[in-house]
């Protein structure tokens, strides 16, 4: 059940006190939280709604944001003076991959109405999903004007998929041929939607088309952007080219199978020489397109993410004197690069597996003071290690935070979350 269709079910039952024991959709065993353990009904003198709020709030897990929908639904139905505070942090994150999803959201935050506003004013990230290809799909301008209704909204994810002809959309096609497919540009009415909307701060899209202006058509619209997230398909300079783009970002992640030319970086970061603090690629760039956003902007970089760490690359990184984070998720090329950081790197990490050599490691652990966390994904037999039982002594001793994994994709959310440390 997606939590449009909660709302909706909600609405049916707003005026009376649920005991939840007998809802047919929740059970039991879900309802263990100590939250909820309390009463199966509210308790006759009425709790104050800060605290309401700061119960939610504790049980609400930033870092996984699926895993609430089933215990905010849950809190909703305690009672009407939970419902709402519950709906709210619901709505925190949404999602929009259909005409269904928008029109669902667009009656819960209809803007007559101070409910409405309210759910609307709370939305702080959505994603959303334009792909022409699937039934009921979501539009455009459905989509813009969703984005109207979030005057808070910070974070905006986009996916673009292009267009095939009836009955040759192949499911689990590869992403090359799915790139290959044309998409339309956004047309100006949605973009005049979008550019009377809130100033969001991070934009994460994933173009899996071959038009390569689209991105270039939003930088257009949100000059308030500190983080820009790309993946999919190259993007290329706008044609005609048009001034560069204004914003001063502070991180860029890129995911590409082939690397943005120089020129377009140029462009997109020519205003964040002072500012530009974070560079993340999760898969290899080009020597050529690495080089040069080290050397440009090496004197404000704070983090560093590569898949892994040429010794071109290595020789280039001691120019990089601010870095305090640095991760190579190549278990091989990361000895290489330690060598030649800074001594004031404060988190490292990198992937282990049975060939992996660790001595660097465990002689930075030892003598670097400035060093807090040291972060481990485990691969390929990493796991018996003979040396992973000293570095854990030595962090120990020292005091400093060693995380371990099994995942690449929780290691990536590493990266992600320390970046501003």
């Amino acid at each position: 059940m997606t939590f449009f269709r909660f709302f909706d079910l909600f609405q049916h039952h707003h005026n009376s006190k649920l005991d939840v024991s007998f809802h047919p959709t929740i059970p039991q065993t879900q309802l263990l939280n100590p939250i909820l353990s309390v009463t199966k009904q509210c308790l006759p003198s009425r709790i104050p709604l800060e605290v309401i709020m700061i119960i939610m709030e504790a049980a609400y897990d930033q870092e996984d944001v699926e895993s609430n929908r089933g215990l905010l639904r849950s809190l909703a139905l305690v009672c009407r003076d939970w419902s709402f505070p519950a709906q709210r942090l619901l709505f925190r994150h949404v999602s929009l991959n259909s005409q269904a999803h928008y029109l669902s959201f667009a009656s819960a935050t209809n803007q007559s109405t101070e409910r409405g506003r309210l759910l609307g004013d709370a939305v702080y990230s959505m994603r959303a999903s334009l792909d022409p290809n699937q039934p009921g799909r979501l539009s455009q301008l459905n989509f813009a004007q969703a984005v109207t209704r979030c005057p808070n909204l910070h974070e905006l994810g986009i996916s673009l998929y292009g267009c095939v002809p009836p009955g040759d959309d192949i499911v689990g096609s590869p992403d090359s041929s799915r790139m290959r497919r044309p998409a339309p540009s956004f047309d100006e009415d949605a973009l005049a939607l979008l550019r009377s909307g809130p100033s969001i701060n991070t934009l994460r899209f994933s173009n899996w088309s071959e038009n390569r202006q689209s991105i270039t058509q939003l930088l257009n619209v949100w000059t308030s952007l500190k983080i820009l997230v790309i993946s999919g398909t190259p993007p290329e300079l706008p044609s005609p080219v048009s001034e560069p783009f204004p914003c001063a970002l502070e991180k860029l992640r890129m995911n590409f199978q082939t690397s943005p030319s120089v020129d377009f970086l140029r462009w997109l970061l020519l205003n964040s020489g002072d500012t530009l603090r974070a560079l993340e690629f999760e898969r290899e760039p080009s020597t050529t397109v690495l080089h040069y956003l080290i050397h440009t902007h090496h004197a404000m970089l704070t983090s560093l993410s590569l898949p892994s760490c040429s010794r071109a690359t290595a020789r280039v990184l001691d120019k990089c004197t601010s870095l305090r984070n640095f991760f190579v998720e190549d278990a091989v090329s990361f000895p290489v690069a330690l060598k030649k950081l800074s001594p004031r790197f404060e988190h490292v990490g990198f992937g282990l597996n049975k060939e992996t050599s660790l001595q660097t490691v465990l002689e930075a652990v030892k003598v670097n003071q400035s060093l807090q966390t040291v972060s481990v994904n485990i691969w390929n037999g990493g796991k018996l290690h003979r040396q992973l039982p000293s570095l854990k002594m030595a962090c120990a001793s020292r005091g400093i935070h060693l995380r371990i994994t099994h995942d690449i994709q929780v290691f990536r959310g590493i990266v992600r979350g320390d970046y501003m440390s």
